[in-house]
């Protein structure tokens, strides 16, 4: 990554670019004990049931669905020590896990929604890690070209890049299923990234389903820019100038819906939902309830009990409160996103209708 990027590292990072290069060697050296040892077994563990991937644009929920959708005990889940040191977990989550708690905040910086090694986490970071095209190696040098930005739409991919993009998910996945008996659950799996993906997700998965969340785009537009300054202002290895982040969010936004309008035919009647964030917040069980009747997951009778748990366990959690957006700003939304504002129902701001 150092050497794609010309070694253009402010100063300021020298010392974690040591620190990290000098990780990286170390997990690529347990990595080769973990293939000479449990990853031989793993690599034989069926996906018995395909995943069910929840998809949606960044800070439109799909956390807080992921989180509902995990609290059924016949589902599974890439936790955040397997996505965040994915190359031999197999090998030292149990050793490792009880002495990094230094390591993790206590609560996400985007967002003060509470992290844990045990929590759910984007399959995106492991696959990044494991050397896979991502778009998220953008996020260390903010001040350059966006990076794999091919590794959204992965079938357009050069054939050799696309073949292991599709053998370190796979491999990934099978991974986490053998770390987690009983191995036979369905996997529930989270990324925006996947939101490009359908074509190659069905290829893999004939049978996924695919939960589609949707928020205010008014509200998606400046936490997004929250997002992405606070990840290459905390995780970058330069001071990121932060000049093109909302031309990129607007850019990225469109992008995604035009290729999921474009993508989500491909999807067999019965494996696709959408949920408005603003539904799911004010009647969580029933959306819930209704997107396991829509998706033929059956066995709501016990996953709701664990839901509403999981719900009474977080009364009192506050989103995050943005001052409002200036008229001119939500005028912009309103001329550049009025397709989606239109499609799902949303008010328009800043100006009645989108220019045409």
């Amino acid at each position: 990554m150092l050497a794609k990027n010309g070694l253009a590292i402010h100063p300021k990072y020298f010392g974690i670019s040591l620190v990290t290069t000098v990780t990286t060697a170390i997990h690529a050296t347990i990595r080769t004990l973990q293939q000479a040892t449990a990853a031989s077994k793993a690599a034989q563990t069926p996906l018995s049931q395909d995943p069910l991937f929840i998809i949606g644009h960044w800070r439109t929920g799909t956390t807080l669905l992921h989180e509902l959708f995990i609290e059924d005990p016949r589902h599974s889940y890439p936790t955040t020590y397997r996505c965040m040191d994915p190359n031999h977990f197999l090998l030292t989550e149990n050793a490792f896990k009880p002495y990094l708690n230094f390591m993790l905040p206590s609560q996400r910086p985007m967002d003060s929604m509470a992290t844990g090694w045990e929590k759910p986490q984007e399959d995106e970071f492991a696959l990044a890690m494991l050397g896979a095209p991502s778009p998220y190696w953008s996020i260390a040098f903010p001040n350059l070209q966006p990076q794999d930005t091919l590794a959204y739409e992965v079938e357009n991919l050069p054939p050799n890049e696309r073949k292991r993009w599709e053998r370190v998910f796979l491999s990934f996945l099978r991974e986490c299923a053998w770390a987690a008996p009983p191995r036979e659950r369905r996997m529930v799996l989270k990324s925006p990234t996947h939101s490009w993906r359908i074509p190659t997700l069905l290829k893999l998965f004939p049978k996924a389903r695919f939960v589609h969340i949707v928020r205010d785009p008014y509200v998606v537009f400046p936490s997004t820019v929250n997002l992405w300054r606070s990840l290459q202002c905390t995780h970058g290895l330069q001071i990121p100038n932060l000049e093109s982040i909302e031309e990129q969010v607007f850019g990225t936004f469109s992008w995604m819906y035009n290729r999921l309008e474009a993508t989500r035919h491909l999807v067999p009647q019965g494996q696709f939902a959408e949920v408005l964030y603003e539904d799911l917040v004010a009647n969580p069980l029933s959306q819930m309830e209704r997107l396991y009747h829509e998706l033929d997951l059956g066995g709501f009778d016990v996953a709701g009990r664990h839901i509403q748990g999981y719900l009474d366990s977080q009364k009192g959690y506050e989103t995050n409160k943005f001052k409002p957006l200036p008229t001119d700003v939500e005028a912009d939304i309103s001329r550049r996103w009025g397709d989606v504002i239109d499609r799902y129902g949303y008010p328009h701001r800043g100006q009645s209708h989108p220019a045409p």
